[in-house]
């Protein structure tokens, strides 16, 4: 905190209050709901996630499992640093296979080759299978339009459909956490974060994320034009020839779909100075299942998407 000049009253940084404030809510989740779970994809936001609730109970353990949607198209990169936090923090993690489901017939491969669409079901019934009535995650609010509508409590009917015209009221932060047998409520701490603070606040505590979200070399094509880095589950097409150039990537989901962008940034720091003079959204600018239609995220956190 920082005294103010008059001596008599303190202030808070930016940081400091949006900490303050996803402390608080994800307590109000453990102290309301019977059986949270932390959604955690290993990239940045879910990682600050991690890192709030460690400070949220600290010095105890973290009283609730973390929850990975494998799609199987992850960056190795991501997966290492997931289990580096998990075995550090001492954490139940608990994986939902998509390999796992298309194995058993629950869903099927889809012929563009993506698993995004995929996560959905495997979500929800890994979500049923263990009994999980509040699922807390990253997203904020100015990533995309969808997830800008949506409230810090998130209520989800027993199908795990959200209902963009039917949310309740959040008033002076009194929470209404609710539900029926086999409802449930998303819950998102960082909503009011934006990637700046995200980038702020890893400088700041010194969080360790994945490699490849700082600049570095790899093999890209250009495709609808992003640059796709060369993956096992992301080829280049005939026409399109790839070559060596500096990325990083601002947003790590699925390598089958997940873009880099050009930049030099190899610190936390040089990359709040990148962000801080863009005008474009991680995913507005990276991510090729945003790019299907204006209300494609909207559809499918309908359907049940997180």
């Amino acid at each position: 905190m920082n005294k103010s000049e008059s001596g008599g009253s303190y202030s808070l940084s930016q940081l400091q209050a949006l900490e303050s404030e996803a402390i608080f809510i994800i307590r109000e989740v453990v102290a309301e709901l019977e059986h949270p779970a932390l959604m955690f994809s290993g990239g940045k936001d879910s990682i600050v996630m991690l890192h709030l609730a460690a400070k949220a109970f600290a010095p105890a353990r973290i009283p609730f499992p973390v929850l990975h949607i494998d799609t199987g198209h992850n960056f190795v990169e991501v997966l290492q640093v997931r289990d580096q936090l998990v075995a550090e923090l001492g954490v139940n993690l608990v994986v939902g296979s998509v390999q796992d489901a298309i194995d058993r017939g629950l869903v099927q491969e889809e012929p563009s080759g993506s698993r995004n669409r995929l996560q959905t079901r495997v979500l929800l019934d890994t979500a049923e299978k263990y009994g999980y009535n509040a699922l807390m995650g990253g997203a904020r609010r100015d990533e995309e339009k969808a997830r800008a509508k949506e409230r810090i409590f998130s209520f989800r009917d027993d199908f795990g459909q959200w209902d963009p015209k039917n949310q309740r009221p959040e008033l002076w932060n009194l929470f209404n956490t609710r539900v029926h047998l086999g409802e449930s409520i998303r819950v998102f701490p960082i909503s009011n974060w934006t990637e700046l603070d995200i980038w702020s606040y890893i400088a700041q505590e010194g969080i360790t994320v994945p490699s490849i979200y700082y600049a570095h070399v790899r093999e890209v094509f250009e495709r609808n034009g992003m640059l796709f880095g060369v993956h096992e589950v992301c080829q280049p097409h005939a026409n399109e020839p790839t070559f060596m150039e500096t990325v990083r990537y601002r947003t790590v989901g699925d390598a089958s779909l997940t873009a880099a962008v050009r930049s030099e940034a190899v610190t936390a720091q040089e990359i709040v100075v990148e962000v801080a003079a863009t005008r474009i959204t991680e995913r507005g600018a990276t991510r090729g299942d945003d790019q299907v239609s204006e209300a494609a995220m909207e559809d499918r956190k309908k359907e049940g998407y997180f």
